[in-house]
């Protein structure tokens, strides 16, 4: 391991020398899984734009991605800028990993905040300091099959619970067992849920658990009810095996997912069915509701010593045209809404007949807290939640002993901010 570390840097410097002596700059783009294959495709057009700078893609995992990271900040070994998740920002803002974006922001006049979602722009200023861009964009809402409503008599997709429970009714009355899919190891229909409650995740600046609150309440006794009045099986997506399969025999009507499973479901049901299905926003407790802020952005590290040339790729691969491109390789959502609005297959993308809703959704979307910690607190969540559904606990015992453990995760952070108050 010592020879092969040698080995590579001294690799690396002669890349270094190489580029110096040449008159290029050499710059290191990490990015994660299908991501990262399309960003080389994209990255030639940058290339050819300016010829003094090769960009070297390297392919991270998603599943290592996280401690990939961690450990090249801890080894100073950070490359100039990196595909970071949403849900990461945080703790490496907090960690003072990544280059405050504002400044160059605003030297780029292309570059407008209102072009953005503002849910989704919300998530790249953990603690108020932006330090991502967003890249691409992602959220959940409802793929249904509309087919098997009309069968049903019903004609309007459901806005608002009271709805949304009548509907799943009538199906069950109209003979389908299971209308709604609800996967147990799945923590973002219920964080979806929990956002649109007024109140907070977390409280008193992310330091304490909120989840004994009437929010989060109203929230898990919803998402336990649709379990409880027989609407979804209890089973995790392993437990049911091809959900694709299972939504084309109609074995559900209703299931929360993410954009990436437009392809899959044009990809896997049969041509027959290709009208059957549609995309639908998330019902809210009174209304169309808020949902997750989901995707990820792209992040300059601070000590990178090329900012103005990795800059050039970011603003590059912000571009609404190279957006657009970026989503015709990969089906991941543009996060600025100009390239919604740029014309696809003799529309666009915001009148796509699966894309439209997810547009929609993005307008009402809702960022989780912004602490380092949350990716282990939603596991929590969804862990108790999931007892919870096998009858395991009860709501009291449930939101209690959820507070009393991300109590736990957050007391390090609680001992970090009262001594920087201090």
């Amino acid at each position: 391991m010592r020879r092969r570390s040698l080995l590579t840097a001294a690799g690396a410097a002669a890349l270094a020398g190489c580029a110096r002596d040449s008159g290029t700059t050499t710059l290191r783009f990490w990015a994660m899984g299908r991501e990262s294959e399309v960003a080389a495709e994209l990255i030639a057009g940058f290339e050819r734009e300016h010829p003094t700078v090769r960009v070297k893609v390297e392919q991270l995992p998603w599943t290592a991605a996280h401690e990939k990271l961690l450990t090249a900040f801890a080894g100073d070994a950070t490359p100039d800028l990196a595909q970071v998740g949403n849900t990461w920002l945080p703790e490496m803002q907090a960690l003072g990993a990544l280059e405050p974006l504002e400044p160059w922001i605003a030297r780029t006049p292309v570059l407008q905040p209102a072009d953005y979602f503002a849910g989704i722009w919300a998530t790249n200023a953990p603690g108020g300091q932006r330090v991502g861009l967003p890249w691409y964009v992602d959220t959940r809402l409802m793929f249904v099959r509309q087919d098997l409503l009309a069968k049903a008599g019903i004609h309007e997709m459901p806005r608002d619970w009271a709805a949304w429970r009548d509907t799943l009714a009538r199906l069950r009355q109209h003979g389908m067992d299971k209308p709604l899919l609800l996967p147990t190891n799945e923590s973002a229909p219920l964080l979806a849920l929990a956002l649109q409650q007024p109140g907070e995740v977390l409280r008193d600046g992310g330091r304490y658990g909120n989840f004994s609150g009437p929010g989060f309440r109203a929230a898990l006794s919803f998402y336990l009810e649709r379990f409880r009045r027989g609407e979804a099986p209890v089973a995790s997506e392993v437990q049911i095996g091809n959900l694709w399969q299972e939504f084309g025999r109609g074995s559900f009507a209703f299931y929360l997912s993410g954009p990436w499973d437009i392809g899959e479901f044009k990809r896997r049901l049969p041509a027959e069915l290709a009208d059957a299905w549609i995309t639908a926003e998330l019902p809210g407790p009174t209304g169309p509701g808020v949902s997750t802020a989901g995707g990820a952005s792209l992040a300059m590290f601070k000590r990178s010593r090329h900012k103005p040339e990795a800059w050039a790729l970011i603003s590059y691969l912000s571009r609404p045209d190279v957006q657009l491109e970026f989503y015709r390789l990969t089906g991941d959502l543009p996060a600025r809404r100009s390239a919604w609005a740029l014309p696809l297959n003799g529309a666009t993308l915001a009148e796509d007949r699966h894309a439209a809703a997810f547009h929609r959704q993005l307008e009402r979307v809702r960022a989780a807290p912004a602490v380092p910690e949350w990716e282990r607190i939603e596991k929590e969540m969804q862990l108790a939640a999931t007892r919870a559904v096998h009858g395991v606990t009860d709501i009291d015992a449930t939101v209690r002993t959820l507070d009393a453990r991300v109590d736990g995760i957050l007391e390090k952070r609680r001992w970090m901010l009262d001594r920087k108050a201090t």
